[in-house]
């Protein structure tokens, strides 16, 4: 804990209070930010979870009927059969506002030229490789929605560490520099108003001793005037 360099007076002190209670509020408005973007970023790493081995399955299942297909047929049919594609993939990022962090959704769509995903004749071609390109075809989806849960989680889990420092700064810096500063300047006062109760005792002691001394000066000079007149 570090004071701050202020002046002890009592309007700083006020001033400093106002924004002791700002910061312990605001740390309990992060911590509780926090709290939720935990919540909602374990979800997500559960959900991510289960897009991940979701499309995983998928890839694994199109690469087997791939290489299948390789194995039938040979080189040069397969990449004549694979050349000029038929289905494309629009994809439109749109955002989401999740505890005020912008996370992207994907809306995409999927276009076939001829009608079909399949960017040959089937007279031509093996069943292995319509497997093949169904297969990839079916992994798309996964794959895209994987891409924008892994999103999600990463920008969540850069403001959960922003946040997370925002919180340790007010929680172990500001709060307590303010509450050491209060508490020097309510010494530091209290300090001064004692030195003033005893400045103001020795003047009322001054002031006595001297009413005293007035008093018997008094008493002496009636006492010399009666010795006087006898």
């Amino acid at each position: 804990m570090a004071r701050l360099n202020v002046n002890p007076t009592r309007m700083e002190m006020t001033r400093l209070k106002q924004q002791l209670k700002t910061a312990t509020r605001g740390h309990k408005l992060l911590k509780d930010k926090l709290d939720e973007l935990m919540k909602q970023f374990l979800n997500i790493v559960r959900e991510n979870k289960r897009l991940r081995e979701e499309a995983e399955s998928a890839l694994e299942n199109a690469y087997k009927d791939f290489i299948i297909a390789r194995a039938v047929l040979s080189e040069s049919v397969l990449g004549e059969s694979l050349m000029i594609p038929q289905q494309s993939v629009a994809v439109k990022v749109k955002k989401k506002n999740i505890m005020s962090v912008n996370v992207p959704v994907f809306d995409f769509q999927t276009e076939e030229s001829s009608g079909d995903i399949y960017p040959y004749g089937l007279a031509f071609s093996s069943g292995e490789l319509d497997s093949a390109m169904l297969s990839f075809s079916d992994a798309m989806e996964p794959l895209l929605r994987l891409a924008e849960s892994e999103k999600t989680a990463q920008l969540l889990a850069q403001e959960i560490e922003r946040t997370r420092r925002r919180v340790n700064a007010l929680e172990n810096v500001m709060i307590p520099n303010y509450q050491e500063t209060i508490k020097y300047i309510t010494m530091k006062l209290e300090e001064n108003e004692r030195a003033g109760t005893t400045r103001m005792m020795k003047v009322k002691d001054l002031c006595r001793a001297k009413e005293l001394e007035r008093k018997k000066i008094y008493e002496k000079e009636i006492e010399d005037r009666r010795n006087a007149a006898i």
